[in-house]
């Protein structure tokens, strides 16, 4: 439950940005947040790679009672990433005009989407540091830890929001400098904790440079880390064609789907999350009885969430549209004929995001990231190119739904065929 709750603290992050922007700011401010943001995303889950990764060969290493190794390569993957972050963040910042026009924003809406990402991308390190962390800390067996430190983030942005765009009238900028903020909240403060003395499992350390080991954290993590590239991908994709389609409205609309999608996905991933070290570190120990426990358990979990999802999509429709776009009737209308679509993903989202994950936890990087990108490359990237020139704008919405049925379908495949082979 703490990994669940965190993932969506973290999710509110850009929601809360968006409902600011949406209501204070402007129309063209709100879309050019979900457009920058699809790019900054695929910079940002590098720490989500390290963390996943990462977190299930630490994991595992702790169940074979190898404490010392585990710390030695905990320190490294902290140390790797945030050097990363420090070596991707000035081309980011260098380049970040040209990778908003190549996504098809132009005039002020292109010059919006420069200014939140060059702010944004100043909290690079610290972003990535805050998605490794949220991994790190189950490892540890310090959920409630992770947990505080998320909600502090989130909290600190929703005031510094409030701050700077109602208080001080700083617009577009505002929420950028909001955001980026509450990342150093979450990503240094995790540094301290684990520096120091504590009651955790893991303590930062002298690092050892493991080649061999950081290679497998990486493949361990791909599938996760492609996942979430290839979403951001796709929704750069989402967003041209929705500009094409229909113009600004189309991507204001989009984007009020994504952050509830965001909310309910993170449900998934957190629970995927929480799980994943626990299966690891069972699998390492070799007590398969505990496997095809957590396996039958987990799917019995996704399979009632799903379904509450998708009820509570179809129910507050209308208010989330109207929390977003009061005033304005023809777009709250508008997006609430395309929740009633985008709902029905939401049935089959929790067995793709768990089935990678499961395989990930048995460091079978190759399954998982298979997984992922047939569920984003070919059947969500696929369906939005095709889709909308059959059926118009319902095409677009209708693309999330059939990316969705099918990752479910392969996810299931998969963990039935390999079920001998780990014994769960």
């Amino acid at each position: 439950m703490p990994s669940v709750v965190m993932n969506v603290f973290t999710s509110m992050y850009i929601v809360v940005d968006g409902f600011f922007v949406a209501r204070f700011v402007g129309k063209t401010e709100f879309a050019a947040v979900s457009i920058i943001m699809s790019a900054l995303n695929i910079l940002g889950t590098v720490g989500y790679m390290f963390g996943v990764g990462g977190s299930a060969l630490i994991a595992k290493t702790l169940g074979e009672k190898k404490p010392e190794g585990a710390n030695r390569l905990f320190s490294l993957l902290v140390l790797v990433s945030s050097g990363i972050g420090f070596f991707l963040m000035v081309p980011g910042f260098i380049f970040m005009h040209p990778f908003a026009a190549m996504m098809g924003a132009e005039g002020r809406l292109l010059e919006c989407c420069v200014l939140y990402g060059r702010i944004f991308i100043l909290a690079l390190p610290a972003w990535i540091l805050s998605y490794a962390f949220q991994l790190f800390f189950v490892t540890a067996e310090k959920p409630g830890l992770g947990l505080a430190v998320t909600v502090s983030a989130g909290l600190c942005n929703a005031l510094l929001d409030a701050l700077f765009i109602v208080g001080f009238h700083f617009g577009l900028a505002g929420a950028a400098a909001a955001s980026a903020l509450s990342q150093v909240v979450g990503g240094v403060f995790p540094l301290i904790y684990f520096s120091r003395k504590n009651g955790s499992l893991l303590k930062l350390v002298k690092p050892e440079w493991d080649g061999r080991s950081l290679a497998k954290c990486c493949m361990n993590g791909t599938s996760e880390f492609m996942s979430e590239v290839s979403m951001s991908i796709v929704g750069i994709i989402y967003n041209m064609q929705l500009l094409k389609f229909a113009g600004e409205d189309g991507v204001a609309i989009y984007g009020v789907l994504m952050y509830v999608s965001l909310i309910f996905s993170a449900m998934f991933v957190g629970y995927s999350n929480g799980t994943g070290p626990v299966i690891s570190f069972h699998y390492g120990a070799g007590n398969h009885d505990e496997l095809k426990n957590l396996r039958k358990r987990s799917l019995m979990i996704i399979g009632l969430a799903s379904i509450a999802m998708t009820v509570l999509s179809e129910a507050f429709a209308s208010p989330v549209s109207e929390l977003f776009f009061r005033g304005e009737e023809r777009l709250v209308q508008d997006t609430i004929h395309a929740f009633r679509v985008f709902s029905v993903s939401y049935l089959f989202m929790g067995i793709g995001i768990f089935s990678a994950s499961f395989f990930t936890a048995l460091n079978n990087g190759e399954i998982s990231a298979l997984v992922s990108f047939l569920r984003t490359f070919v059947f969500d990237l696929g369906a939005v190119l095709l889709l909308p020139g059959l059926f118009g704008v319902d095409g677009i919405w209708c693309a999330v739904v059939f990316a969705e049925l099918m990752a479910a379908v392969v996810g299931c495949i998969f963990m039935a065929g390999l079920q001998k082979k780990y014994k769960y």
